[in-house]
C-alpha cells in the first residue's frame, strides 16, 4: 500500500515554528519525550550518486542541500546540484578528502548548516563522526553515536544478536589485526573461512578462504583494502556458510522507540562479496521464513535502540534456516528497491526521523506497510567483465540512457564529456525497474539496459544482460554462487561500437594525417562518382556460375570449350587497379559497381576478384578484411564466376606454407564464393603447381593451371623457354587433372606471332581443354596478341574495362568488344554498357590519385621486351624506387632488373620471384654495382632477404637449376631446401593459432585464423586497427585517405537501414597535457567529441610510454591506478604467472601477473606512481 505524505504541511511547520516538543509514551510502556525540531538544511557528507539522492530529497522537503567536494571532483556533478558546495580535504589524497572530520564539521558551522547526511560509505558508519557531528550541535542524520559504534564492530553486534535471540554464524570474538591470529583461527575452527573489514562493509576487505597456504596473503590483501577505505585494517573473522541466500531486511526506527521492517531484498547476485543485482521482496522465499526474519530484524533493532534507517543482513541456507551476518547502520545503495516496491521514501523518511517525527505520525505502521510487485536494481559499473571486471576509467564520450515506464535511474556524473576518475567507486548509473512479477521487472530492466549506449569506458552493461536472462534468475533460484557457477554470464557479444571508433579513426587522420601511406603528393579527387542504375527488385540474369553450381567443374569447362564466341574475364577488380593503382581499390568501391556488372556483363567468363596482391593490400594498408570483401561482391554478383590467383604452395602468400595450410585456404575461400583458382608457381616448379591445383580441386573449386610465360617463343635464338618447353609444362597440367589451361603472361612479353605459334601448338595437342590467356599492355601490344591468340583457338581472353586498361593493366575491353563485333568470335557484349560501366572507374580513379601509376608512368613502354617486368610490379616498382630516393634511377633500376634477371639464371619472373629480381635490381642500384662486380663481390656482400631464400631453394627450384657460382658464393655454407620446400614443414595446427590470437583479440573468426596463418604480423596489426576504428570500409574513399574538411557534412552507411550524418565540426588548437588534441564532430544533430594523441606534437611533452599489446614481453597496467608495491627488480627471473606489481583503483587491488617466464629487462614504474590504463609497467624477456 503506497502512503500519501502531505508535505505542504510540514513545510509550513517547519518555517513556522523553530522547535516544538512533543510527548510519547511508546507502546512498551516506557515513556519518552522526542523534541521536534525542524531541519532548514541538510550537508551530505558524500559525493557521486548518493549525495544527488539526498539533495533531491531535501529538494521536495524545501530543505537546502549542501555539498563537499574534493579536488578531484571539483567538475563532478553532485556538487552542481546542491544549493551550496564547498571544497575540503584540499591537498589530501582523494579519498582521504571525504574522511577529513574536522573540514567538514567546518564547513557546517561556517554555513549555517543543521543537520548531516553521511550517504554510504566513506563516514557512514564511523561513531567518532556522528558524535563530532553533535557535538558540534548539529544533527547527525542516522542512528545514535553508540548504535553506530556498537552495530559497525562486528563483535559488539554479534553479542546483540546473541542477547536477542537471533541466530549467527560462529566466528572470533574480537577484531583480528595479525596474520598469525588469523592462522590460529583457522586451524582451530578449520576452513573454509571469510574475512571481513571490521569497521566497514561494501565487500571491501573481504575474502573468502579455502586453503591454508592461502590464509596469510589474503588477510594482508583485505586488511589493506580495508585499511584503504575505512582507515583501520582490522578483520573479522567467521566461518563460512556454504551456498547461502544473501537476504536483508530493511528497518526503520524512530527516537520514540517504534520499529517496522519494509520487508526484505535479496543480493544473493554477488561478485567478489560485492553485490550486482538486488531484488524487492525476495522471490521464493516462504512466508514463515519472511517473517522469522524480519520478526529477529525487528527484535534487534528494538533491543538496540536503533533509530533511523538501517538493515539487517542475513545468510538464508538451503533448509530454511538464518545466520545474522551484521547490521548496516546506514542508508544501503539497494534502498531504491524497497522504495519501489513499498511507496516509501526512506532518505525524506531519515530526514523527518531526524527532525523528531515518530513513525505513526508518517503513518508507518506495520499493518500499512505491504509490498506490490518486483523490483529490480543494476548497478551499471565502469568495470569491464571480459577483462575480470578491471575498473575501467576515461571520458564518458557518448552516454545515453535507458528510459521508460517502470525505469528508475539514479546516478550522478553520467552524461557526455563526464570523466571517470580511478579515485573512487566504479558505480556509473544505478538501474531500478519495477513491475507486477519477477519476470516483467526484469523485462524492463532488459529492455532499458539495451537502451543505453556508453562509449569512451567499458561497462558490465553485457554481464547484467546475461544475468537477466539467465533463467534460475527469472525464476528467482539464486544464491551467493550463481555467478561463479554460471561462466555463461561471462560469454559476452563485443558491443560494436561502430559509431565512435569511426570517428576516432576520422581523428587520427585530422590529426596526424593518412593513416595508410600515400605513394605520391597527390589528393583524392572531391567527387562522387555516378554509379548507372540497375533494377533494384530484378534478379540479374543467369551467367556461368550455374553451370559451376548444378553441375560441377566438368561441366562448366565442358560449356566454355563449347562455345563458340571469344569470352571475356574483367580484371578491373583485382589486377587491372593492382597494376595501375598499386592494388589499393578498396571494397567500398567495388560493391557499388557491383550490381552493375551482375546485369550488364552476365556473358563473362569469369570476374577476376580476389587473391594475389589484395589480399596482403587490404589487411595491410586498407584495413578490411578480404574475406568480407569476397563475401559482399558474391551477395551482389551471385551469377558470374569469380576468379582468383593462388601463387600454387604460396597460397596468397610470398613463401611456402605447411600443406594443410593451402588445402584449409583454399577450401575457405570457395565457402566464401570463390569458384575458380588459377593457380601458378612463380618458377613454374610442378610440384609447386600440383599442389595448389589439388588443394583447389578437393575444395571443389575450377581448377585453372597456369603456365607463367617469359621469353618469346617466336625468337629462335631465345631457347631456354622454346615451345616445347610451354607444351611439355602444358601436357603435365592437362595429365594432373586441370580443368581449364592457361598462359600467365604477367609481364606481357606475347607478341602476336609468338601468340598464334603458342595457341596453336597447345590447341592441337589438346583440343578439348579451354584455354585462357591473361596478358598486360604494358608495351601496347596486348590488343593485338589478344586477337591473335582468339583467332588461334583461345577460349578467353583477359581485359580491363576501358579507363582502367592499357599500359601495365590488361587490354582494353571495349577495344576487344569492338574489334569482334560482328564476326564469329563476337563477345556478345554491348559496347554501350561497358562504356557506362568505364565512365564509373574513370571517376573512381581519381580518387586514387595518391596511387596514380600515371604520376610516374605516362604511357606504356615497349623496352618491358628487354627488362620483362611483370606488369603488376612494373608500377609497384617505381613506387618502391621513389620511397627509396631512387625516384630520378628508375631508367637504371629498369636496366639493372634485366641484369638481375640474367645474374639470377633468367628465372620465370611472377610474385614472389619476380620480388626476388626487383629487390636485387633496387640493391644494384642503390649500391652502384654491375652484375659482374656482384658475381665478384658475392662473398662478402649482405644481400635481400629474398635473394638469399631464393637461392636457398625457398619458393623452389627453377627450370634449368641455381645459378652457379653465384649460389655458392652467396650461401656459402648456409643450409639449402632440396625438393618442395613446404613438404617438410610441420602442418599448421590451427586450433593453437586460433587460442593464441584470443589472447588479444575478442571476437576470432575462422577468417581470421586462415589469415593470420598466411600474413601472421599483418593480420594482427590489422585486427588491433579494426579493434580500435571499426569498420573504415564504410568511409567514403577520399573520406578514408585524408579525412573530412572542417564543415563538410557527409553519410555513412553501416549496414542496410544504419546510417550515420556526420559533420566535421572543428579541431581543438591547444594540446591537453597529456598531448591529446580535440576533434568536435556532429553525429546524427548531436555534438560527439574525441581526444586524438598528437603524435607529433607529444613529442616535445613527457608522456609515460604505453604497453604494446602485440608484443607479448611488454607489461601493461590492466587499469589505472596507483602503484602501491612492486615485487621483483630489473634482472630478476619470473615465472609465469608470478606476482609482479599490486596496483589499487576504484579501492580494489589488483596484482599484475606475469604473461611469460623471463627476466625483468626495464622497469618503467616506481611505488606511487599513478597509471592510466595500458601504461608500461615493465619489460620481460
Amino acid at each position: 500500500m503506497f502512503i500519501p505524505v502531505a508535505q505542504s504541511a510540514f513545510k509550513t511547520l517547519r518555517h513556522a515554528q523553530p522547535r516544538v516538543r512533543l510527548y510519547f509514551i511508546n507502546k512498551n510502556g516506557y515513556s519518552s519525550q522526542v523534541e521536534y525540531k525542524p531541519i532548514r538544511s541538510v550537508l551530505v557528507a558524500n559525493r557521486g550518486e548518493i549525495a544527488i539522492r539526498v539533495f533531491r530529497a531535501c529538494t521536495e522537503l524545501g530543505i537546502k542541500s549542501v555539498a563537499v567536494y574534493s579536488e578531484q571532483d571539483k567538475m563532478h556533478m553532485h556538487r552542481q546540484k546542491a544549493d551550496e558546495s564547498y571544497m575540503v580535504g584540499k591537498g589530501l589524497p582523494p579519498v582521504e578528502a571525504y574522511l577529513n572530520i574536522p573540514e567538514i564539521i567546518r564547513v557546517c558551522k561556517e554555513n549555517d548548516v543543521d543537520a548531516v547526511h553521511p550517504g554510504y560509505g566513506f563516514l557512514s558508519e564511523r561513531s567518532d563522526f556522528a558524535q563530532a557531528v553533535i557535538d558540534a550541535g548539529l544533527r547527525f542524520i542516522g542512528p545514535s553515536p553508540k548504535v553506530v559504534q556498537n552495530m559497525g564492530d562486528k563483535v559488539a553486534a554479534r553479542v546483540a544478536a546473541i542477547e536477542a535471540g537471533v541466530p549467527i554464524v560462529p566466528g572470533t570474538d574480537g577484531p583480528v589485526t595479525t596474520k598469525e591470529e588469523a592462522l590460529d583461527f583457522c586451524k582451530k575452527h578449520g576452513l573454509p573461512v571469510i574475512f571481513k573489514a571490521a569497521y566497514g562493509g561494501g565487500g571491501r576487505g573481504m575474502r573468502v578462504v579455502r586453503k591454508m597456504e592461502e590464509v596469510e596473503e589474503s588477510f594482508q590483501r583485505a586488511s589493506s583494502e580495508a585499511k584503504a577505505a575505512f582507515g583501520n585494517g582490522a578483520m573479522f573473522i567467521e566461518k563460512f556458510i556454504e551456498r547461502p541466500r544473501h537476504i536483508e531486511v530493511q528497518l526503520l526506527g524512530d527516537k520514540a522507540g517504534n520499529v517496522v521492517h519494509l520487508y526484505e531484498r535479496d543480493c544473493s547476485v554477488q561478485r567478489r562479496h560485492q553485490k550486482v543485482v538486488e531484488i524487492a521482496p525476495a522471490p521464493r522465499l516462504p512466508t514463515e521464513i519472511r517473517d522469522k526474519m524480519t520478526e529477529a530484524a525487528v527484535r534487534l533493532a528494538r533491543h538496540v535502540g536503533y533509530e533511523n534507517a538501517g538493515t539487517v543482513e542475513f545468510l538464508a541456507d538451503e533448509s530454511g534456516n538464518f545466520y545474522f551476518i551484521e547490521v548496516n547502520a546506514r542508508l544501503q545503495v539497494e534502498h531504491t528497491v524497497t522504495e519501489e516496491i513499498t511507496g516509501i521514501d526512506l532518505v525524506q523518511s531519515q530526514i523527518r526521523i531526524a527532525e523528531g517525527m515518530t513513525l505513526p505520525e508518517l503513518g508507518y505502521t506495520q499493518d500499512k506497510i505491504q509490498p506490490r510487485g518486483y523490483a529490480i536494481q543494476c548497478r551499471v559499473t565502469t568495470e569491464d567483465p571480459a577483462n575480470d571486471f578491471q575498473p575501467n576509467t576515461g571520458r564518458l564520450e557518448v552516454f545515453r540512457s535507458g528510459e521508460g515506464m517502470g525505469i528508475r535511474l539514479d546516478s550522478a556524473s553520467a552524461y557526455a564529456g563526464a570523466i571517470i576518475s580511478p579515485y573512487y567507486d566504479s558505480l556509473l548509473v544505478k538501474v531500478i525497474s519495477h513491475a507486477s512479477d519477477l519476470q516483467s521487472s526484469a523485462s524492463k530492466m532488459n529492455r532499458a539496459l539495451r537502451e543505453f549506449r556508453i562509449r569512451g569506458v567499458k561497462t558490465n552493461i553485457p554481464f547484467l544482460l546475461n544475468v537477466l536472462e539467465n533463467q534460475k534468475f527469472l525464476h528467482g533460484v539464486l544464491d551467493t554462487y550463481f555467478i561463479d557457477e554460471h561462466p555463461q554470464l561471462f560469454k559476452f557479444r563485443p558491443t560494436q561500437n561502430r559509431a565512435q571508433k569511426l570517428l576516432n579513426y576520422l581523428g587520427e587522420v585530422l590529426v596526424n594525417g593518412p593513416q595508410t601511406p600515400l605513394a605520391t603528393g597527390l589528393k583524392p579527387a572531391e567527387v562522387n562518382p555516378h554509379v548507372p542504375t540497375v533494377p533494384l527488385v530484378t534478379e540479374p540474369p543467369q551467367g556461368l556460375r550455374d553451370i559451376i553450381v548444378r553441375q560441377g567443374p566438368e561441366a562448366f569447362a565442358k560449356e566454355v570449350r563449347g562455345r563458340k564466341n571469344l569470352m571475356l574475364m574483367d580484371t578491373t577488380f583485382r589486377d587491372a587497379h593492382q597494376s595501375l593503382l598499386a592494388t589499393r581499390v578498396r571494397s567500398h568501391d567495388l560493391l557499388k559497381i557491383s550490381p552493375y556488372v551482375a546485369h550488364k556483363f552476365n556473358n563473362l567468363y569469369s570476374l577476376e576478384n580476389w587473391g594475389g596482391a589484395t589480399f596482403d593490400v587490404a589487411l595491410r594498408f586498407l584495413h578490411e578484411c578480404p574475406w568480407e570483401r569476397l563475401e559482399e561482391m558474391r551477395k551482389r554478383i551471385p551469377n558470374i564466376p569469380f576468379q582468383m590467383l593462388l601463387r600454387g604452395a604460396n597460397a596468397v602468400g610470398y613463401t611456402s606454407y605447411p600443406d594443410n595450410v593451402v588445402y584449409k585456404f583454399c577450401e575457405l575461400a570457395v565457402q566464401t564464393g570463390m569458384d575458380i583458382f588459377r593457380v601458378f608457381d612463380s618458377l613454374n616448379y610442378l610440384p609447386n603447381l600440383i599442389l595448389g591445383m589439388e588443394a583447389a580441386g578437393k575444395a571443389g573449386g575450377v581448377v585453372e593451371a597456369a603456365i607463367s610465360y617469359t621469353g618469346d617463343v617466336s625468337d629462335p635464338k631465345r631457347t631456354k623457354y622454346d615451345l616445347k618447353y610451354y607444351t611439355n609444362l602444358a601436357d603435365e597440367l592437362v595429365k594432373a587433372g586441370t580443368h581449364v589451361l592457361c598462359i600467365k603472361d604477367m609481364a606481357g612479353l606475347l607478341k602476336p606471332e609468338a601468340a598464334r605459334l603458342l595457341i596453336t601448338a597447345i590447341r592441337d595437342k589438346h583440343p578439348d581443354v579451354p584455354i585462357h590467356i591473361h596478358t598486360h599492355d604494358t608495351s601496347g601490344a596486348g590488343v593485338a596478341s589478344m586477337l591473335a591468340c582468339a583467332q588461334a583457338g583461345a577460349d578467353v581472353v583477359d581485359v580491363a574495362v576501358d579507363s582502367m586498361s592499357g599500359m601495365t593493366s590488361q587490354p582494353s575491353m571495349g577495344a576487344v568488344v569492338a574489334s569482334l563485333q560482328g564476326t564469329p568470335l563476337d563477345t556478345n557484349l554491348d559496347l554501350r554498357d561497358v562504356s557506362e560501366y568505364s565512365a564509373f572507374w574513370e571517376q573512381t580513379r581519381t580518387l586514387y590519385a595518391p596511387f596514380e601509376c600515371t604520376t610516374t608512368m605516362r604511357s606504356g613502354n615497349a623496352d618491358v621486351y628487354l627488362n620483362e617486368i611483370p606488369g603488376g610490379q612494373y608500377t609497384n616498382l617505381q613506387f618502391q624506387a621513389f620511397s627509396l630516393g631512387l625516384g630520378d634511377f628508375f631508367e637504371d633500376v629498369k636496366k639493372a632488373y634485366r641484369e638481375a634477371n640474367l645474374l639470377l639464371g633468367d628465372i620465370i619472373k611472377v610474385t614472389p620471384s619476380s620480388k626476388v629480381v626487383g629487390d636485387l635490381a633496387q640493391f644494384m642500384v642503390q649500391n652502384n654495382l654491375t652484375a659482374d662486380q656482384v658475381l665478384e663481390k658475392a662473398e662478402e656482400l649482405s644481400f635481400p632477404k629474398s635473394v638469399v631464400e631464393y637461392l636457398q631453394g625457398s619458393i623452389g627450384i627453377p627450370h634449368g637449376g641455381f645459378p652457379e657460382p653465384l649460389r655458392s658464393r652467396v650461401l656459402k655454407d648456409m643450409p639449402r631446401i632440396e625438393g618442395r620446400p613446404g613438404e617438410e614443414l610441420e602442418p599448421l595446427d590451427f586450433s593453437k593459432l586460433k587460442e593464441d590470437l584470443k589472447e588479444s583479440h575478442a571476437n576470432i573468426s575462422d577468417r581470421d585464423v586462415m589469415s593470420a596463418a598466411l600474413y601472421p604480423q599483418v593480420t594482427n596489426d590489422y585486427l588491433h586497427f579494426r579493434e580500435k576504428f571499426g569498420p573504415v570500409d564504410k568511409l567514403d574513399t577520399r573520406i578514408f585517405l585524408t579525412g573530412p574538411k572542417v564543415g563538410e557534412e557527409f553519410e555513412v552507411s553501416l549496414e542496410k537501414g544504419k546510417t550515420l550524418s556526420l559533420k566535421a565540426m572543428a579541431m581543438a588548437a591547444d594540446l591537453k597535457p597529456n598531448g591529446d588534441r580535440e576533434v568536435f564532430f556532429e553525429m546524427n544533430g548531436q555534438l560527439r567529441t574525441v581526444h586524438i594523441l598528437d603524435k607529433e606534437a607529444v613529442k616535445e611533452i613527457h608522456v609515460h610510454p604505453k604497453a604494446n599489446k602485440s608484443v607479448k614481453s611488454e607489461v601493461g597496467a590492466p587499469m589505472p591506478g596507483t602503484v602501491i608495491d612492486i615485487r621483483v627488480d630489473v634482472g630478476d627471473k619470473v615465472e609465469k604467472g608470478q606476482p609482479l606489481v599490486v596496483l589499487s583503483a576504484m579501492k580494489m587491488e589488483m596484482v599484475v601477473q606475469a604473461p611469460q617466464a623471463g627476466v625483468v629487462k626495464k622497469l618503467e614504474i616506481s611505488n606511487g606512481m599513478k597509471l592510466e590504463g595500458d601504461d608500461l609497467i615493465m619489460i620481460i624477456e
